[in-house]
């Protein structure tokens, strides 16, 4: 999907409401400037396989939500600037992001998003903190679990929970009270097929966004790195199981007033 506009647009989309509870979906954005897509060696499919879509929807748990508009492959709101524009293959788990040569300037508009996104953050949460003190903030993600192809095998279970809670980025004994009431919740949920198998930094531990967000309010800022592994969409063809879909939002649901009393208390 293009972006006529070109840079300078907003790459983001907030809602706001009230309440000390935000939720992100900065990979959920599959759209990418025409200047971007004309130096493209990556499909659409193969672009959404290492997106995380539907991961928008499950913004809608908390008052205020965060949704990336633009692809990763245009710039990754989750990698630290430095690496926030994938510039060759080991950058983007093998792939053959480019072709031909891309100018600088066009990497450069692209950071330049990169910088009005923390800015704009920046000045949200500074707001959020002053209205509420702590505030928490659900980081939603997905991942793979098929990368050896469409009919190749799954990738074992013990390795790749179905919900990976990332909190290396975080003075997890500070905010131990309130990740613990989550992970718990979120196991306590009754899901279809059974209880959500939920573990903490078995896959990931968080990126550059939930680390900026701990070192920049780190006595008033929570990021709960979320990642759900696509078990509840075929990653192959982009199809998704929409009771599923629907389920893991009624299960981020079912945490939110738990969450928010563990907040309160603390």
């Amino acid at each position: 999907m293009l972006d006529t506009t070109g840079a300078g647009e907003q790459i983001w989309r907030l809602e706001t409401g009230s309440g000390p509870l935000i939720a992100t979906a900065i990979h959920d954005g599959h759209q990418v400037r025409e200047e971007v897509s004309s130096y493209l060696a990556l499909g659409d499919s193969e672009r959404l396989r290492e997106e995380d879509p539907y991961t928008g929807e499950w913004t809608r748990v908390a008052p205020t939500q965060i949704v990336g508009k633009r692809s990763r492959f245009e710039v990754d709101l989750n990698r630290s600037r430095e690496k926030a524009v994938y510039r060759i293959p080991e950058d983007a788990w093998g792939l053959t992001v480019w072709s031909g040569n891309p100018p600088a300037a066009m990497f450069e508009r692209s950071l330049s998003e990169y910088d009005a996104f923390y800015d704009a953050m920046h000045q949200l949460f500074t707001e959020i903190s002053q209205k509420y003190g702590r505030f928490v903030v659900y980081d939603l993600h997905s991942y793979n679990h098929r990368r050896n192809g469409a009919d190749g095998p799954l990738a074992d279970d013990e390795g790749n929970p179905q919900v990976n809670i990332g909190t290396g980025t975080m003075n997890r004994q500070l905010w131990a009270p309130i990740v613990d009431t989550f992970i718990d919740k979120l196991r306590e949920f009754d899901f279809p097929g059974g209880r959500l198998d939920v573990r903490e930094n078995v896959k990931f531990f968080g990126g550059a966004w939930p680390r900026w967000i701990h070192e920049t309010f780190p006595d008033t800022g929570l990021a709960i790195a979320i990642e759900f592994k696509k078990f509840f969409m075929d990653e192959w063809t982009g199809a998704a199981d929409e009771n599923h879909v629907r389920s893991i939002g009624e299960a981020l649901r079912f945490t939110v007033p738990a969450v928010l009393g563990a907040l309160k208390r603390a």
